[in-house]
């Protein structure tokens, strides 16, 4: 029942001089419950996203097919059930010079007004070390740490976004070689085998033209954060998140240099012709694959930075006319 009014009319007639004059109609609201208030969209909270990489370190290295992989998987589940995502997991078992793991692709979603994707990913295993306590911090912890809060807010929003937003960790993307390439074989590289699987069922289920663009997070929440610009990533993704980013008032971390990277969880959805950035500090990042990579070297607020800068280029991502890469630094 709504609220009810009640009007007190003015009396008719003289009014005495001694009398003030009656006051015009006054409406009354009385309340008959109490109202629902409006729901208020979540900020993205950067102290929530140190939480998620705290909590990946306690269970300590993660590299695929291990029990702390296991239960950084569920962790990561339940956080995107409890956003309210409808959550998956793409199971596949992958040949590796370790012999064959079974790996798992975790996948949330928040629906759109159309069937169009922005996938929005990072991968959440660590890198293999026989002999090294690698925990890897902001590779990718803070990644990971991250895209759950971007999840967070973009689920409390009242309004279904244009374009369906899936949340995808991949496993599997480091090397269990040393090096990226040691043990690379023609057609199976020695990493990206959770993006590589993901971008190759996508194809195979005829999805792949749903995908309007692809965004990877990974290495960017180093606490002396600058993010210039990876050379394989399709030009206009980088440049709005790039504009975006410094119109947020981040001039000195979204920078005008290259950043060559060499090989990411992106380039399975370029040769794909997928439009996809990689929003990553690699080059001067002095901890990268060490047992120095830890907590210390990361920062709430580099993770609050790139998650208010993707949150708010999504819309800008999502009006974008679809456009199909080149696969140079010239896109």
């Amino acid at each position: 029942m709504g609220a009810v009014v009640v009007v007190l009319p003015f009396l008719f007639g003289g009014c005495p001089k001694s009398e003030k004059p009656p006051s015009p109609a006054v409406k009354v609201a009385v309340a008959s419950s109490t109202p629902t208030p409006v729901p208020i969209p979540s900020a993205f909270n950067g102290e929530r996203a140190m939480t998620h990489v705290k909590k990946q370190i306690d269970f300590g290295p993660r590299p695929p097919g291990s029990p702390e992989l296991e239960k950084t998987r569920s962790y990561i589940l339940n956080e995107l059930k409890s956003y309210g995502l409808s959550v998956s997991a793409d199971e596949f078992n992958a040949s590796t010079p370790e012999g064959t793991k079974k790996m798992i692709n975790i996948i949330g979603e928040i629906p759109g007004e159309t069937n169009a994707v922005i996938l929005l990913t990072s991968h959440y295993d660590t890198k293999f070390y026989k002999d090294m306590q690698f925990l890897g911090a902001n590779d990718p912890a803070a990644s990971v740490g991250t895209l759950l809060e971007i999840a967070r807010v973009a689920a409390s929003f009242r309004e279904k976004p244009k374009m369906t937003y899936r949340f995808v960790f991949f496993d599997g993307e480091e090397a269990f070689c040393e090096g990226w390439d040691d043990c690379s074989r023609d057609n199976n590289p020695d990493n990206t085998y959770g993006s590589r699987h993901y971008a190759n069922r996508l194809v195979a289920n005829k999805e792949i033209e749903n995908i309007h663009a692809m965004i990877l997070l990974d290495m960017m929440g180093y606490k002396k954060l600058e993010l210039g610009r990876d050379t394989s990533s399709t030009r206009w993704l980088q440049d709005i998140i790039w504009k975006t980013g410094r119109e947020l008032g981040h001039t000195k971390i979204f920078v005008d240099r290259d950043e060559g990277v060499g090989g990411d969880d992106h380039e399975p959805f370029l040769a794909q012709g997928i439009s996809a950035v990689d929003i990553i500090q690699l080059n001067d990042y002095p901890h990268w694959h060490k047992a120095t990579d830890t907590i210390d070297k990361i920062s709430s607020q580099s993770m609050k930075i790139v998650g208010d800068t993707v949150l708010a280029s999504l819309p800008i991502i999502a009006a974008h006319e679809r456009q199909t890469p080149r696969r140079s630094s010239a896109q």
